[in-house]
């Protein structure tokens, strides 16, 4: 199976020489120098939230393998989707689907559903490609949609990334695509998002999962950020940092209405 471009010359530019050129902006001095087991980045349209993500791109040593998880906007699809077989184009080439860590994925968590139809059309996990592709053309990746939001199933797909890692034995990366609030004014939105991202630079997941309920925080991909944590916490990892923080309005210039952008290490 072969996945075409759904957001291609909209969220970023199709033409491949211009592609690359913006993502060297964005990504600046590559600096290459953490073996982070996980990250959160943005996936708005690379105009707002590109700096964001080249912030986090830039330090990072891609792996051959990375997991992708992203929240469903389309409405498509299980409610955890995952895709097994086949290769993703985007503008830069074909990125090949990790077919073992994607079975291995599917024996160690039964809620993962082989689905193709939530991955159609959605944005927020193409938009990481061009930047991986960018920096390592060979890498293999997972994508799992995730429209889930019961912290039950959360845990239990984390706990699933964490016995195919012990499995397979090789260093994976795993992305959390999300962007933070959305569409409250910008002294809001960061207000919020601060509470937010105070729970993932403590390595709380299920302080995330609360505070986003209590605190009515628009995170749209809160539960990839706590899937990853449950995944890659028992491996070690003793650290998360924030990279990169801004808001739409830094862009825009309306701070009446904004989505917030948080890029997070968590080594």
């Amino acid at each position: 199976m072969l996945r075409k471009p759904a957001v291609a010359g909209r969220f970023y530019p199709a033409d491949k020489k211009t592609l690359g050129s913006d993502l060297d902006g964005y990504l600046g001095p590559v600096r290459a120098d953490v073996s982070a087991r996980g990250v959160i980045v943005p996936h708005a349209g690379y105009m707002y939230s590109g700096h964001v993500a080249g912030a986090v791109y830039s330090r990072l040593k891609i792996p051959a393998k990375v997991i992708i998880m992203c929240p469903n906007h389309t409405g498509l699809g299980a409610s955890l989707s995952i895709m097994s077989e086949g290769s993703w184009e985007i503008p830069l080439g074909r990125v090949m689907i990790d077919t073992a860590l994607a079975r291995s994925l599917m024996r160690h968590c039964h809620l993962l559903t082989e689905d193709a139809s939530a991955h159609q059309f959605e944005h927020s996990l193409e938009v990481q490609l061009p930047f991986l592709f960018h920096l390592r053309s060979d890498f293999q990746f997972v994508p799992i949609a995730v429209a889930s939001s019961g912290y039950a199933s959360l845990e239990r797909l984390g706990k699933g990334i964490e016995a195919s890692f012990r499995e397979l034995g090789e260093e994976v990366l795993v992305i959390a695509s999300s962007d933070m609030n959305h569409y409250e004014s910008d002294e809001t939105t960061r207000i919020k998002d601060q509470k937010a991202i105070a729970r993932i630079l403590a390595l709380e997941p299920k302080g995330l999962y609360d505070t986003v309920k209590s605190e009515s925080i628009s995170m749209c991909g809160s539960g990839p950020a706590i899937a990853m944590m449950h995944g890659i916490q028992p491996l070690s990892s003793r650290k998360a940092e924030l990279i990169k923080y801004a808001t739409s309005g830094d862009v825009s210039g309306n701070r009446n209405e904004v989505v917030g952008y948080a890029g997070i290490l968590v080594h």
